[in-house]
C-alpha cells in the first residue's frame, strides 16, 4: 500500500491523505474501543453542551471530545486536574488534521498529581495565615506608579497597557520583565516582585499577570516562593492570571484577585471619563451652592442695610431736619397770623390815638401856644405877660408871636 502511494503518478490531496489516515485508524479494532488513562486539562464546555479536553501524562497528550449525548450521562462533570479513564474510539478530525479520542464515558481514577500538590501547598500556606482576609490591603484610589510583573512579549502586557491608556493615562508603568511559565519562571517572578518593592521604584501597587493557559502553563504561579513574595510585598498586589476559572496560590496570597489581566488593570485604575463627569457634576453643584450662598448673603446684607438706615444717626438727623422744617413752617404761619392780628390791633389803636391826638385837634383849627422862655403851654391869659415871646403851633407848622 505504501509503495503505491510513493510511486503514484498523481499527488494526493491533503483531504485524501487525511481520509486515508482516518480509515487506517478506524480499521484498527483495538482503537475502535479503547480505554485511555490520563489527567484532564484545558477542559471547556461551550453552550452546545459538548465537552472538549486534553488527556495527558508525563510523556504525551491527546485531544478528546465527548458529545453532549454522552456528557449528560456523567454523574459529575470532570475538572482540570482530574485523573480519569476515558473510554471511546480513536479517529481523525479531518478539518484540523488531528487525531483525537471520541469519549463515550469517563471514570475518575483520583486527583492528578499537580492538583494534589496544589492542595497541599494551599493548605500549608493557609495554615500560616498567608491567605487571611485581615491582612488584605486596600488599593490606592489614584495610583501614580504601577509595577507590572509579566512577560514583556505577551499579549497580556499589551492588554494591560491598552486599559491603562483608556482609563488612567496619568499612571506611570514600571515593568519588571519575567518568564511566566517553566521551571525558571518562579525565581524570576520572585526577583521581579522584590525589585518593584524597592522604594526607589515608588510603586503604589503591583500587578502580577499572565494570559490564559493550561494548569501546567500556570504552574509557576502555584510556586510556594512566589506566593510568599506576594504576601510579603510592601505595596499591595493584584493578580490577573489566566481566565476567570483559573485560580492559583498567587491569587490567594494577593490583596486583590482579578479574573484576567485586563480586569486587573481596570480594578487598579479609576476611569478618567467618569472622574471628569463627576468633577463636572460637582463643579455645577458648587456653582449652584455658591450662588445660593451669595443670594442669601445679599438678602441678609439688604436686611442689615435697612436696619442700619433705621438706626443710623444720619437717618435721625434727616428726620430731625424734616421736623425742624415742619415746625418752621408752622411757626412762620403762626407768626404771620400774629402779625396780621397785631397789625389790626395797631391800626385800631392808631385810629383811637389819632382821634385824641393834639395834631388832630390842630387840624380842626385849634393851635398850641407856648412861651418861648420856658416852653410852657399857655392855657390861660394869666400865663402870659406883655411883651412875652410866644410860639404858635398850628396843623401845618408853627409861627412866632408877641403879647402886647
Amino acid at each position: 500500500m505504501f509503495q503505491s502511494l510513493l510511486f503514484s503518478n498523481e499527488p494526493l490531496s491533503v483531504s485524501d491523505v487525511t481520509a486515508r489516515i482516518k480509515a487506517l485508524l478506524e480499521e484498527d479494532d483495538e482503537l475502535a474501543d479503547v480505554r485511555v488513562a490520563g489527567e484532564i486539562s484545558n477542559l471547556s464546555r461551550p453552550a452546545s453542551g459538548h465537552l472538549y479536553f486534553t488527556l495527558k501524562d508525563e510523556g504525551a497528550q491527546i485531544r478528546c471530545v465527548m458529545w453532549r449525548s454522552a456528557a449528560v450521562r456523567l454523574r459529575r462533570l470532570p475538572a482540570n486536574g482530574d485523573a480519569v479513564v476515558a473510554r471511546g474510539r480513536i479517529s481523525v478530525y479531518e478539518r484540523d488534521g488531528q487525531y483525537q479520542l471520541y469519549a463515550d464515558s469517563l471514570v475518575a481514577s483520583g486527583v492528578g498529581d499537580l492538583y494534589q500538590e496544589f492542595e497541599r501547598l494551599k493548605a500549608k500556606l493557609d495554615a500560616e495565615g498567608l491567605f487571611d482576609a485581615a491582612r488584605k490591603r486596600a488599593l490606592p484610589a489614584f495610583p501614580r506608579v504601577l509595577g507590572v510583573v509579566t512577560s514583556p512579549t505577551g499579549a497580556a502586557f499589551q492588554d494591560i497597557l491598552n486599559v491603562l491608556r483608556r482609563r488612567w493615562p496619568l499612571i506611570e508603568v514600571a515593568l519588571a520583565p519575567t518568564l511566566v511559565q517553566g521551571e525558571e519562571a518562579p525565581p524570576q517572578i520572585v526577583r521581579a516582585i522584590r525589585a518593584l518593592n524597592d522604594p526607589a521604584q515608588g510603586c503604589d501597587v503591583i500587578l502580577v499577570a499572565r494570559g490564559g493557559g493550561s494548569l501546567e502553563e500556570l504552574w509557576a504561579f502555584n510556586d510556594e516562593q512566589v506566593a510568599r513574595a506576594i504576601a510579603g510585598s510592601r505595596a499591595p498586589v493584584v493578580t490577573g492570571i489566566g481566565h476567570e476559572v483559573d485560580f492559583t496560590l498567587a491569587d490567594f496570597a494577593a490583596d486583590v484577585r482579578a479574573p484576567t489581566p485586563s480586569a486587573a488593570a481596570e480594578i487598579i485604575t479609576p476611569d478618567i471619563v467618569e472622574l471628569r463627569q463627576s468633577v463636572d457634576a460637582l463643579s455645577a453643584m458648587l456653582d449652584e451652592a455658591m450662588q445660593a450662598r451669595i443670594d442669601a448673603a445679599r438678602a441678609d446684607l439688604e436686611t442689615l442695610r435697612r436696619a442700619l438706615r433705621m438706626l443710623s444717626p444720619l437717618g435721625q438727623l434727616t428726620r430731625s431736619r424734616e421736623r425742624v422744617a415742619e415746625l418752621r413752617l408752622r411757626c412762620d404761619a403762626a407768626l404771620a397770623g400774629r402779625l396780621v392780628l397785631w397789625r389790626a390791633q395797631l391800626d385800631g389803636l392808631r385810629g383811637r390815638l389819632e382821634s385824641v391826638s393834639p395834631t388832630a385837634t390842630l387840624a380842626r383849627g385849634y393851635a398850641i401856644v407856648q412861651r418861648d422862655r420856658d416852653g410852657a403851654v399857655v392855657r390861660s391869659v394869666g400865663d402870659v405877660a406883655a411883651g412875652d415871646a410866644l410860639t404858635v403851633r398850628v396843623a401845618d407848622g408853627a409861627f412866632g408871636a408877641q403879647t402886647n
